[in-house]
C-alpha cells in the first residue's frame, strides 16, 4: 500500500475528471465504489485507489492511498502539472 501526495494548478473538479477517465472504464479499468465532489474510490484488479482532493492556497492539493495500484498512483501524480 502507498499513499502518495501530490499540488497542481488545475481545478478540483479538473482533477476528479482525470482521476475518473485514468483509473476508471477509459483507463485501467476499475470501478467507482464512492464519488462526491473532492473524494473518489475505485475498486478493482484485486486492490484499491481511494483520491481525496482539496484546493488550499490556490493550488489543489491531491492524496491518493493505493493498494496493487502503487505504480498506476504514481503514474497519474507525476501527469498533474
Amino acid at each position: 500500500m502507498i499513499n502518495l501526495e501530490g499540488s497542481t494548478k488545475l481545478s478540483a473538479e479538473e482533477v476528479m475528471k482525470r482521476l475518473k477517465k485514468y483509473f476508471g472504464h477509459g483507463g485501467q479499468g476499475m470501478e467507482v465504489t464512492e464519488e462526491n465532489p473532492f473524494c473518489i474510490n475505485f475498486s478493482g484488479g484485486g486492490g484499491s485507489v481511494n483520491a481525496t482532493v482539496c484546493t488550499e492556497e490556490g493550488k489543489t492539493k491531491v492524496n491518493v492511498v493505493a493498494q496493487e495500484w502503487e505504480y498506476q498512483a504514481k503514474e497519474f501524480l507525476s501527469t498533474l502539472k
